[in-house]
This record gives C-alpha cells, structure tokens and sequence, in this order.
C-alpha cells in the first residue's frame, strides 16, 4: 500500500496564495491536495511541523557546481550527484546541471552521465543545461574563447538526440554562432533554447525569439545592454512576451537598482526568474578551483578569474530569495516565486513542478519564519535537515 503524508502546523505557500491551518496530502511522492488540518485522513502519517513555513522547493536552471564538484572537470553521474545533494541543503529540489564552454568529448560525456542520472533517479536531478561553446567570444565572459565555436551538423544532431532522449535540454546560443534553422530544430526536439553571451541587437533577438528561443540567460551579464536607441538583447529580454529570463541575484552580477528595474519593466506571460550561476565551492570552503586550466579565486562573494571577470557566482538559491525580498522589498511570495513557479514556467514543466497544487511533485521547502532552512523534500521523502 502507498504510504499517505500528511504535513501540518506550517504556514503553507502553495504557489499561488497562503493557506493557514491546513495539511499538505502526499501521496505517491505527490500533492494528493491541501485541506484543513481537521480533515487529515486517518491512515496518514502525520508530520508536525511546529510553525515553519512549507513552500514550493527551488528550481535552478543554471548550476555549474556545488560541493566541490564541477560539472566541466567531472561530467559523471557522481558529478551530478554530488552537485545535486550539495544544492539540496539549500532548499533545491530540481535543477539543469550546467556545463560552460568546452570540448566537444566533455559534453559527450556530460550528456551520457546526464542519461544516467535520469536512469538512476538521482534526486533534484531535473535534465542538463548546455551552456555554449555556440557563443559569441566579444562576450565570452569566463568561457574560454580558444573553445568557441559555430554549431554544426554533428552539433545539432547531438542536441537534438540529447533533447529527446533526456526530456529536459536548456541549450544557451548566441545567434553570432548559432542560425535560427538550428534554434528552430532543438526547439521542434522539445529543448528550451536560451539566448546568451551574445553582442547582437534587439531586432535579431526578436527574431531569434520569433524562431524559437524561449529565454535569456543571466539577464545583463555577457549581452548588449539597454540603450535608448538600440535595445539590445536586455530590451528584447524586456520588451518580449515570449521571453523569460535569468537573473543572479548576488549583488555583484547585477546592481539592486537595475535588478528592480527590470523586474518593473518586465513584459508578461515570461517572468524573471532567479539562477544561481553556483560553481563547485557552494557548500565547501573551498577558496579556489580550476576551470579549463584557468584558476578561479573566491573571495568576499565573489568567483572571479585573475584579471577580475567573474566566474559564475558564490550563491544558493535560498539566499537569492532572501536577497530579492529583503534588499529589492518583494513580497515574499514573488520571491518565492521566482525561485519556483517562474523557472517552472520557463521549462515548460508547470503541470507538475513550482507549484503545490493536485498532481504535482511533493518538492518543498520547509523554512523558518526568518528564511533559515528547515529540511527539503523532493517526491515526499526528506533528503536534507538542518
């Protein structure tokens, strides 16, 4: 028989809107529905939660590491796996693996171990973000532009086989090395095709967007900017519908003020939603590792090469939902939000993820009044507390 759960004496988000004085039903690793704690079912275990807050878990679409693994130097399925536990201390229950810039033998490999990671049911494992070499090398950021390239046949066949095979593809392009043909194909395979690191304009975004892009990676890092007579891809970013977008919210990456900026002009349906950008260092204290030969130095909050560019971030998601409430003053269910339901949304996956609704997966967050972590829970099991 299937065991029953039942979750009480939370504060319970479910998404959508606040419920005070009800249980959370799992059954089958998801929500069987949300009553009053009166109604609880007689065969259900119960868990008491005494006053924490019970929230949507966390969904990252762009993690290049965690607990001292990086996915470039250890595309296997204990890379992934280590990656994954390390990000559930923080509260996320899914997340796309992410490997930067590399060789073509590298991503081979990380496609297999990500195959092997869906096989194995590797908990929070949701699919893998590719994340170049098809960039442009005027805004490479730390990718290394000896190993930027234009996207092939071979490439593309790949993808698209990758895409189909895994469910789950975030691809990140640049339209200087990559055609909207090619964006056309991976978005007919079903991968969720990102436009990044990229110098070109507005009008091409658009028509990137128009031939399948569905979001931008980290909003204003490694892309033209705002301009009040070019927009360039932060204003199609903006401006598109169709469009979501990234945003790291460490305060490094992108100024608070330009943060709410974008956030108020944001054209709907897409929604800005919150990445990590964390690399191998995230639950370690690690000061330094290495990526494509390159020694990446931690410090003060940031992961930066020797020459200053930044190297992806030094944050967890639950700190970038306390960064958005507390310094930028969101509600706390946007917040909450944008590390859930919005990424969701941007995956394609909001019938059963971000959401504690009916149907969905029992991932969830238990947090305390004051954003400290609780435990975290993916398929209704509990995989971390604090």
């Amino acid at each position: 028989m299937t065991e029953k759960k039942a979750i009480i004496g939370a504060r319970l988000f479910d998404g959508i809107e606040w419920h005070d004085g009800a249980a959370l039903l799992i059954e089958a690793g998801r929500v069987k529905a949300i009553v009053a704690a009166g109604d609880v079912p007689a065969d259900a275990t119960v868990i008491d939660t005494h006053g924490l807050l019970l929230v949507p878990g966390f969904i990252d679409l762009q993690v290049n590491g965690g607990g001292g693994a990086l996915l470039n130097a250890q595309p296997t399925l204990d890379g992934i796996r280590q990656i994954c536990s390390a990000h559930a201390t923080f509260g996320t229950t899914a997340l796309l693996p992410t490997l930067i810039t590399d060789t073509r033998e590298v991503r081979s490999a990380t496609i297999a171990a990500g195959l092997q990671a869906k096989a194995a049911g590797v908990p929070g494992f949701l699919g893998l973000h590719l994340e170049g070499p098809h960039l442009s090398v005027a805004r490479k950021g730390a990718h290394d532009p000896a190993l930027i390239r234009p996207m092939d046949d071979a490439d593309l066949a790949e993808m698209v086989d990758c895409a189909r095979a895994l469910g789950v593809l975030m691809v990140t392009v640049a339209p200087e090395n990559a055609t909207k043909e090619q964006v056309r194909a991976l978005a007919d395979a079903g991968a969720v095709v990102s436009l990044g690191h990229t110098d070109v304009g507005y009008e091409t975004a658009v028509s990137y967007a128009k031939a399948g892009a569905k979001t931008v990676t980290h909003l204003f890092n490694a892309m033209s900017g705002l301009g009040h007579r070019e927009p360039g891809i932060v204003g199609a970013a903006l401006a598109t519908g169709t469009l979501h977008a990234g945003l790291i919210a460490d305060g490094y990456h992108v100024d608070p003020a330009s943060m709410g900026v974008a956030l108020r002009a944001k054209m709907g349906p897409g929604q800005i939603f919150l990445v990590t950008d964390a690399m191998s260092p995230i639950g370690t204290d690690m000061t330094s590792f290495e990526l494509n030969g390159r020694e990446i130095l931690r410090h003060g909050g940031r992961l930066t090469l020797a020459d200053g560019t930044l190297a992806g971030a030094d944050i967890d998601m639950l700190s970038s939902v306390r960064f958005v409430h507390e310094r930028l003053g969101l509600p706390l269910e946007e917040a909450l939000r944008m590390a859930s339901a919005y990424p969701a949304d941007a995956m394609g996956l909001s019938s059963h993820k971000g959401r504690l609704l009916p149907g969905a997966d029992a991932d969830f967050v238990l947090l305390t009044p004051e954003l400290g972590m609780g435990s975290t829970w993916i398929g209704g099991e509990k995989v971390y507390a604090a």
